[in-house]
């Protein structure tokens, strides 16, 4: 494989994502050299109102890197034409819409897909395109509620809470990216498109996983919240645990890692211990052990107590910051994070994909387009339209 060959050399994707979900997996798709065009609507996307908003503007920025960007108003008949000329000469539309919004408009993927038998028509939506719950609006805070990650977030004696992340957005991105990839090999084999959808709600489902085994195993009592305990009470330790400097995750998962574990604490007396023989009786006695990790931990710096155990080989990291992740050697030396100058901001860590592809090089980054910069190059030299068409589209409000 030569440096400059990816994966999707060769595809065009049209990007009619918006906020996260749907602009994440076409960005995996830019990266893996995929030729994907932004499409907004005039005023730009929604993400794009949070631009006055300090920082507002990086999420727009990294989401959307290594696109084209143009302008096209689908309300206008006129526009619509030119979305259907142009998936002609595509292989990928990518909406997150609500599932109703493109066939109202008559642009949904039976009838594009009418128009090229080749396209992969890939819809990604809070609840998808069936269901009681289809039209339902639908973001990552509001999916985390219904979808039950709230109500096994936070501690026992607190209110359900919100993960950090907007988990549900990305995880379905990721998901949807999977799918158009999927299809595309599919399409190698048969000469022939399909339409691929994700809802944020299914996505987001197999990740409790922990959680449901305990619901399970309760006789279908449901679980309170654990805090920072695996979340299906079932391992331990599982914690995180407090140090003289911030806080320390360790998780055993093997009977190795426990024994390794009381190596690191001195403790080798422990070892026969009936109170942790094994997982089992460790989960049972979960407070003392708890404890004794806790006890440990207090008496060194977080980053001293992460070292200590994953020199005796136990899952174990520090606690840290988000200004400590973005100075991460680790990430930085793989190409992760890489040091960008925003506009906006000054200086950043943006990130890349996480699909690293071994044999060729990494696409270098460029941040996203400015509202309809690409107008003139897509409308014109890749589809073809006069300089006149495009400028009188423009004042008709069509782009």
């Amino acid at each position: 494989m030569s440096a400059s060959a990816y994966p999707l050399d060769g595809v065009t994707v049209l990007d009619l994502g918006q906020i996260y979900a749907g602009p994440y997996a076409c960005f995996l798709m830019a990266m893996a050299g995929a030729e994907v065009i932004k499409i907004e609507p005039p005023h730009g996307e929604p993400l794009r109102r949070r631009e006055g908003i300090s920082g507002g503007s990086v999420p727009l920025a990294m989401l959307n890197a290594n696109k084209r960007g143009i302008t096209l108003n689908l309300k206008h008949e006129r526009a619509r034409e030119l979305l259907r000329r142009m998936v002609g000469k595509a292989d990928v539309l990518l909406e997150n819409f609500a599932p109703t919004v493109m066939d109202r408009l008559g642009v949904g993927p039976e009838a594009l897909m009418a128009l090229n038998s080749r396209l992969i028509y890939a819809s990604g939506s809070g609840y998808g395109r069936s269901g009681p719950r289809r039209d339902d609006l639908a973001m990552d805070l509001t999916v985390q509620a219904v979808g039950g990650v709230m109500s096994v977030t936070g501690f026992p004696d607190g209110p359900p809470v919100k993960a950090g992340p907007a988990i549900c957005d990305f995880i379905a991105g990721t998901h949807l990216y999977g799918a158009v990839v999927t299809a595309l090999f599919e399409r190698e084999r048969t000469g022939k498109g399909r339409l691929v959808e994700v809802a944020m709600l299914d996505a987001i489902f197999p990740t409790m996983v922990s959680n449901l085994g305990m619901f399970y195993g309760q006789g279908d009592a449901i679980p309170h919240r654990t805090g920072n305990r695996h979340g299906g009470l079932s391992v331990a330790p599982y914690n995180v645990y407090a140090a003289k400097d911030g806080y320390v995750a360790i998780i055993v998962v093997r009977e190795e890692h426990w024994q390794n574990l009381l190596t690191a604490m001195g403790r080798e007396d422990l070892r026969d211990d009936p109170h942790f023989a094994d997982n089992e009786t460790r989960a049972a006695n979960m407070e003392l052990v708890d404890q004794l990790v806790g006890d440990w931990i207090a008496t060194m710096n977080k980053d001293e107590a992460a070292a200590m155990a994953q020199r005796h080989r136990v899952p174990t990291a520090p606690v840290r910051d988000l200004d400590e992740v973005v100075n991460d050697p680790h990430l930085h030396q793989r190409g992760m994070l890489q040091w960008q100058d925003h506009p906006k901001v000054g200086r950043i860590a943006a990130h890349h994909s996480p699909i690293q592809v071994h044999g060729t090089e990494p696409m270098p980054l460029r941040f996203h387009p400015d509202l309809g910069a690409d107008n003139e190059a897509v409308y014109g030299d890749w589809l073809g339209l006069g300089q006149d068409e495009i400028d009188d589209l423009r004042q008709a409000g069509a782009i």
